[in-house]
């Protein structure tokens, strides 16, 4: 069998769908509902399809869209997420992901992109096309009785800011300036555009996804600023004798301060007839276990690769991010896959970074240099595994010190 690979005319948009409903196991026709979202939203130049030559069948889907990132010291640069990609099983194995792969990857790098972003929904697929995973995610659950905390005090004392209970309209008013805040000052985070909060908030909705409705909170400081913002859902779960055994579950938790952060994990532990809180995606060094008297009663559920970074354009990526700790690095970067291959010289103190031929100091695959680029992995760690290479003396030592942060970097959202 073989297939062209190319960009999607709009009368192909609902064919090709229904295949990325089949390959997420999601069977059935596109509805108009999301035909017309599409159509609204995304951009026909950045969605591939892979269509049977024989058959003119859609078999293999692919989409990117821009975005932001913001790296450690609170820049954002120019990502291509990508999303959506699918083969259909009657057509693995042929080297369609390739041929999407490597389109997007040339027209991102034509585009002027530093990075390339996606969640990763098998580990093994992306490291040969120079991504590499840069994020990871931990979830909780917590045993709320537990915990130690005093469930008969105010949740907050004078001077100690408010939570308040608020509907969808004030989230949609508070939401996004609040997440703006957030996302430059958090390595990681990317960009929320107004349809995901048109999403979040039930203004619209994917019929594979339909809303639920959610509760949600805002913590204000005590001059009355929103620091914090909360969604969560809860269970219906009683005992026969009637005895209340709901789970709370997070969907979203930003806060710009500590503070606010505090108060917003103190709040969902002491919402009455819940045992268990359930802490959705966080950082690993997230302050919640920490947070409780007794840090055990929070049960690590969940410890995975979220965002998998691609480094395009190794030198404005590199000069986009601060470093902890002055040094200058040589990196042989390998990428036959890609536009990132070279060597080049990272002045980590005057912040610059620019092509070279002096001689290297380590040697690293793209994939590497992605995992290590927003901070959360070891350069030593990398080493040990033989996947990056020493070529001077104390230069993974050096790399571990200039490219790690003093908080991992975190990713609160799927795209």
């Amino acid at each position: 069998m073989s297939a062209d690979v190319r960009p999607i005319a709009a009368s192909e948009l609902p064919a090709w769908l229904t295949t990325v409903n089949t390959g997420f196991l999601t069977p059935g026709e596109a509805t108009a509902s999301d035909v017309a979202a599409r159509s609204k939203y995304g951009d026909l130049a950045r969605t591939l399809g892979g269509f049977d030559t024989e058959t003119g069948s859609c078999v293999a889907t692919f989409r990117s869209f821009a975005q932001e990132l913001t790296v450690p010291g609170g820049a954002a640069v120019a990502s291509s997420a990508i999303t959506n990609v699918t083969v259909l099983p009657t057509h693995r194995r042929q080297g369609l992901l390739t041929r999407m792969m490597a389109d997007e990857l040339a027209a991102a790098h034509a585009r002027g992109d530093v990075v390339s972003t996606l969640i990763a929904a098998e580990y093994p697929i992306y490291g040969r096309y120079g991504f590499g995973p840069a994020a990871s995610h931990h979830e909780w659950e917590v045993d709320v009785p537990r915990t130690g905390l005093d469930r008969h005090r105010a949740l907050l004392g004078p001077g100690e800011g408010r939570v308040d209970l608020v509907d969808v309209t004030e989230v949609r008013r508070v939401g996004p300036a609040l997440h703006e805040r957030l996302r430059a000052a958090v390595h990681g985070v990317v960009n929320r555009d107004a349809r995901w909060w048109s999403l979040r908030t039930g203004l619209e909705e994917v019929s594979h996804r339909p809303y639920r409705t959610q509760m949600h909170a805002v913590y204000r400081n005590p001059a009355g600023e929103v620091e914090g913002l909360v969604d969560y859902v809860a269970d219906d779960h009683w005992t026969d004798a009637k005895l209340p055994q709901n789970t709370l579950q997070v969907n979203d938790l930003i806060a710009v301060t500590p503070a606010a952060e505090r108060a917003l994990w103190r709040f969902v532990c002491s919402v009455d007839w819940v045992l268990k809180v359930r802490t959705g995606r966080r950082a690993p060094d997230d302050l919640l276990p920490s947070l409780l008297p007794d840090a055990r009663t929070a049960r690590l559920v969940t410890a995975a690769d979220f965002l998998w970074v691609r480094v395009l354009d190794v030198v404005r990526a590199l000069q986009a991010r601060t470093y902890a700790v002055p040094g200058v690095l040589v990196l042989e970067v390998e990428d036959p896959a890609g536009p990132a291959g070279g060597r080049y010289r990272l002045d980590a103190g005057a912040g610059t970074c620019a092509r070279t031929e002096d001689p290297a100091d380590l040697r690293l695959g793209a994939s590497e240099l992605g995992s290590l680029y927003l901070g959360g992995e070891s350069a030593v760690r990398l080493g040990a595994l033989g996947r990056v290479t020493q070529l001077r003396p104390g230069a993974l030592a050096l790399a571990e010190s200039v490219f790690r942060t003093a908080r991992s970097p975190w990713c609160p959202d799927v795209f």
